[in-house]
Formats: C-alpha cells, structure tokens, sequence
C-alpha cells in the first residue's frame, strides 16, 4: 500500500507493476549504473525546485514592487 502511494502520480500501480519494472531498469542499466542514475536524476529533480522556487519568489517580489509603487 505505501509504495502505491508513492506512484500516485503515475496510477494505480500495484505491488507486481512495480517490481516488474525495477527488474526492467535492472536488466537494462545493471546493478552498477543504478546509482549513478539515481543520483543524476536526484540533481535533476533539486535543479527544478530550485528553479521552481526562484520563478515563485520573483513573481511575488514583482507582485510586492507593483502594489509598492501604485
């Protein structure tokens, strides 16, 4: 159940979905490159928060100059 709810965003993924596909990326990138892949993606996923919350806090601080000024 709560890896389920982890995949929420990908469906209803059931327990045998998600073993069939870390087999999957076992067999296609092997056991070595794994974590190299996860880290990779890690970096990703932190450079768009990042940017993320960079994009927010500009669009307030527009928001804040423009109410300011008026």
């Amino acid at each position: 159940m709560a890896i389920t709810n982890v995949f929420l965003f990908i469906g209803g993924l059931g327990g045998s979905e998600v073993v069939l596909i870390l087999i999957a990326v076992l067999l296609l990138f092997g056991a070595k490159r794994i974590p190299e892949l996860a880290r990779g993606l890690g970096k990703g996923i932190r450079e768009f928060k990042d940017a993320t919350k960079e994009i927010k806090s500009d669009i307030e601080n527009s928001v804040k100059d423009d109410n300011h000024v008026k």
